[in-house]
């Protein structure tokens, strides 16, 4: 079965989207920095499989890898237990840093804040497409990097994270010129309800009435099953289109 990587499948996007995966009959390497939420969300994603309703006709290996994705030795872990499981066909970079809870204008966000949302949201993406470029090449496979339309729209309080998607989609775009024989994607969500939105806008009188993660989780698909050219999309405009 395809293997996949997801970073930040504790909770939100990378939980749903992992779980639709394990639906389909993907085994899965989950990366969260709490540990037992990791590890109760992989003991879910294992129960899918025949008995599951819409589930796959054999059951998923999920392997549940706490730790902190701007850790080399965590990264080095996570492609090791992808290697175990066979390989990696997609790779998901997911988790991300806001900098500042709740967002504020950048004269006042810490320089140790940018430095953090930088950490996660760049160098630590980076570093694992890397790390896991051998298993990538070998299958083909595919990068989905988790953008935002901050990395393209100027928002006040969203300078420093948009800054640092605004990187990564630069990078996602350099890695698909160079690597022609993957399929690279940049994607923006859409604003969700989930709880790094919550962190970032506390206050926003519209989250209750935010689309949730699984909603958007159909075009994240679309893009896997339609074999989609490296690009950057947006998650609403690819629901619109179906």
């Amino acid at each position: 079965m395809p293997v996949a990587i997801i970073t930040g499948a504790s909770r939100g996007l990378g939980r749903a989207l992992a779980a639709e995966l394990a639906g389909r009959g993907w085994d899965l390497v989950l990366d969260g920095r709490n540990a037992d939420a990791l590890r109760s969300a992989a003991a879910d994603l294992e129960r899918y499989g025949p008995d599951h309703a819409g589930g796959a006709a054999v059951r998923p290996r999920v392997r549940a890898v706490p730790g902190d994705v701007t850790a080399a030795g965590h990264r080095a872990e996570l492609v090791a237990a992808a290697r175990e499981l066979g390989g990696v066909d997609l790779l998901v970079n997911n988790a991300s840093a806001l900098g500042a809870e709740p967002l504020v204008p950048l004269a006042e966000l810490p320089v140790a804040g940018l430095r953090e949302a930088l950490e996660t949201n760049v160098t630590a993406p980076f570093a694992l497409v890397r790390e896991a470029l051998p298993l990538l090449r070998a299958v083909g496979g595919a990068v989905l990097n988790v953008s935002s339309d901050a990395a393209v729209e100027a928002y006040p309080t969203w300078g420093g994270y948009g800054a640092s998607k605004a990187a990564l989609d630069h990078l996602s775009a350099v890695l698909a010129e160079e690597e022609p024989g993957l399929r690279v994607w940049w994607v923006d969500p859409g604003d969700l309800r989930t709880g790094l939105y919550a962190a970032a806008v506390p206050d926003d009188a519209d989250f209750a009435a935010r689309p949730l993660p699984e909603s958007v989780v159909p075009a994240f698909l679309r893009l896997l099953d339609e074999a989609a050219p490296s690009g950057r999309y947006s998650a609403p405009v690819l629901l619109e289109a179906r």
